[in-house]
């Protein structure tokens, strides 16, 4: 899987885009734009990637994300004719003009905007609501959906009902040549991690020689190419954990792990605990939600 960087062209009667999707899977690939991007899936389930964060999604997941972030939805298979819906409202961040969200009444909406750098996910009970007034939104005149987007942002922004979404992909302060070259190494682990990664594949990706990119990616990245593979087979190996009764051997080759003594010792350094502990410590904790 290639990076893709999408550029978004808004109706010249619009200021933002404002999309309904209907798709037999989802399809576009791990994606960057300059805009922000507040995505609903209407009908759907797969896993969610917003640069390095991992997560399940399913109908009803709502996520807003920060300009120039790589993001993607990926489907387990090819579904029915119209099995994966969502809507996507995309807005570049004067979408307001110069100076509007400098107002001390958006004071709110501007710091909400900030943490949603990285992405943010909207829970229940304010994702419901959001989910209704975009349903609403999607046949009312342009003045009414850019209103309806002001109000949205506003609801969330005063609300607790949301999770940053952690992500240690450095986007921030990033020269454009750089944010390149690093989320094309992103796009290929997202697409290969449960696999064999090849460390050629993502030195010519980005370039370099194998000793060059190893260290450019630990300069910029702060860890070393190794490490972030590891980081998506344990997200994608806790995911399993919680999620499905595999064994733990299943969970080990599944997400990418050659032997279960290696996947033990990884799982506990990244997680601080052993696969087991870890599963029944976080079914205890959803049992007690």
């Amino acid at each position: 899987m290639m990076l893709s960087t999408e550029y978004i062209t808004s109706p010249s009667s619009t200021s933002f885009s404002f999309e309904r999707t209907s798709l037999s899977y989802f399809d576009a690939p791990f994606h960057s734009h300059s805009e922000y991007e507040l995505t609903l899936i209407l009908k759907s389930e797969g896993k969610r990637f917003v640069g390095n964060h991992i997560a399940n999604f399913s109908e009803g997941d709502l996520v807003l994300i920060g300009p120039n972030v790589p993001h993607c939805w990926k489907n387990d298979g090819i579904g029915l004719e119209d099995s994966s819906q969502a809507m996507v409202i995309q807005f570049k961040p004067t979408f307001l003009g110069q100076g509007f969200l400098a107002l001390p009444e958006l004071t709110a909406v501007h710091s909400l905007l900030e943490q949603a750098k990285t992405g943010i996910q909207i829970n229940a009970p304010t994702r419901q609501r959001i989910a209704r007034e975009l349903l609403f939104l999607m046949n009312v005149p342009p003045i009414q959906k850019l209103l309806g987007l002001i109000d949205i942002l506003n609801t969330i922004a005063h609300s607790n009902d949301y999770t940053v979404l952690e992500s240690s992909l450095p986007i921030e302060n990033l020269p454009k040549g750089d944010l390149d070259k690093i989320t094309k190494v992103y796009a290929y682990v997202v697409a290969n991690y449960t696999q064999e990664v090849h460390l050629d594949t993502v030195a010519y990706l980005a370039g370099m020689t194998e000793t060059a990119f190893c260290r450019y990616f630990k300069r910029i990245t702060g860890k070393t190419f190794l490490d972030l593979v590891t980081e998506f087979r344990i997200s994608h190996a806790c995911d399993l954990l919680i999620h499905s009764d595999k064994q733990v051997a299943e969970v080990c080759f599944e997400s990418g792990f050659g032997n279960i003594s290696h996947f033990n010792k990884q799982f506990k350094t990244v997680t601080g605990y052993s696969p087991l502990h870890y599963k029944k410590k976080q079914l205890n904790h959803l049992m007690a939600i």
